[in-house]
């Protein structure tokens, strides 16, 4: 057994930095006025507001007025789906077959406004198949959405190459950067979209807070009413003390440049090592084989595999996560969002895998917190579960 948790489960959500939550507090305490409020202390949360605003412009390189402040990626990502449908004649929504479930919720309240949804079909490594392209994108398509990491098993999407195409035909792009932004932090024109969605959880800021960044000039339309306040796209007042704590936690990240051959740095200096290091070690279990793509078109921080017996029996990896929990190691079966459910992974049925294997796919992502010595127990323990499932 292990005498401290083992927290390996950071596409779930991330520990907070201690200078995010000094971050918060100190925002709490100074400004803790309504930024729309005339007096004093409303100005003072307003002068604090713009001047974060204008701090997460310039590590996207957009003007302040094209960042929304939501709750998070979800409803970032019903602001962007639903928003700018409303905006468009009723067309196609094209997304793919390893969205988040926030997505396809989104895409299908478009139904009942006369759109219909396709989905981009993936290979068995979760990635999309371009030779899909032409024929999505034909008519009567008018928007994509499409995640740039996947979440369960880890692929890198190609959103530049789809981007481009989007834009040569007008049609809008939306992209869930939710799993890539803690990677490393782009530029905005780097991820060829109209608009992209994120939650500041994810890079060890605060739950409650996330953003949308939307092209500039791009018709937008509210989804709730109230008192008007982000230009009028997302009524609310603002939440000063989390978006101080997710501007603190994104100046964290390192910049890139977006590429389709390239992967993002990671979120620490040794992140990407440690992955590596850790990967070859589960691949050397008996029983445990590798789920989605390689190295080279997985986000940095991603393990995924199929955890089995060393007979080659399919395990369950809800059993896996409950057994590691016991041994001091924190990880998922699948998406945070689904580990309540039973039901085969969406995502791994879009990948063909092959049914009784549906239930079987573990998740380690990593993150700076983590120290090698403490990776180094994980092999043992994932093997000592394994042995205790068989």
């Amino acid at each position: 057994m292990v005498e401290a948790e083992i927290y390996l489960d950071a596409a779930a959500t991330t520990p907070p930095r201690p200078d995010v939550i000094e971050a918060i507090v100190e925002a709490q305490r100074k400004a803790w006025g309504n930024p729309s409020s005339l007096h004093n202390t409303g100005v003072k949360a307003a002068e604090l507001l713009e001047r974060l605003r204008w701090e997460l412009a310039q590590r996207f390189a957009v003007a302040p007025d094209q960042l929304i402040f939501t709750s998070g990626a979800t409803e970032s990502v019903h602001l962007a789906i639903v928003g700018s449908a409303a905006k468009l004649t009723p067309g196609r929504i094209v997304v793919s077959g390893v969205e988040h479930p926030a997505v396809l919720a989104a895409a299908n309240q478009l139904k009942n406004k006369g759109w219909t949804v396709a989905f981009w079909p993936v290979d068995a490594l979760g990635l999309i198949r371009l030779e899909c392209l032409e024929e999505l994108l034909a008519e009567p398509t008018r928007m994509v959405s499409l995640i740039a990491a996947q979440s369960e098993v880890g692929a890198l999407q190609p959103t530049d190459v789809v981007g481009q195409a989007c834009r040569a035909r007008g049609i809008t792009f939306h992209s869930d950067a939710t799993q890539l932004i803690p990677q490393g932090c782009p530029e905005f024109n780097h991820f060829q979209s109209d608009l992209v969605s994120l939650s500041a959880h994810k890079f060890q800021g605060p739950r409650g807070i996330g953003l949308l960044i939307r092209g500039s000039n791009l018709p937008l339309a509210p989804v709730q009413g109230g008192g008007g306040q982000e230009f009028g796209l997302r009524s609310g007042t603002e939440a000063l003390p989390l978006i101080a704590g997710m501007a603190q936690a994104l100046s964290a990240l390192p910049a890139y440049h977006l590429s389709g051959d390239t992967v993002p740095p990671g979120s620490g200096a040794d992140v990407r090592r440690q992955r590596d290091g850790l990967l070859q070690e589960l691949l050397e279990i008996q029983g445990l084989s590798l789920l989605g793509p390689n190295v080279t078109q997985r986000s940095p921080n991603h393990i995924a595999v199929l955890v089995g017996s060393a007979e080659g029996q399919p395990l369950s990896a809800r059993a896996m996560v409950r057994e590691l929990a016991r041994r001091g190691v924190a990880c998922s079966s699948g998406s945070a969002c689904r580990s309540g459910q039973r039901q085969d992974s969406s995502v791994l049925t879009a990948m063909n895998v092959p049914e009784p294997w549906r239930q079987s796919g573990l998740r380690f992502t990593l993150g700076p917190w983590l120290d090698d010595k403490a990776l180094k127990q994980v092999p043992e323990l994932v093997l000592d579960a394994q042995r205790a499932l068989s």
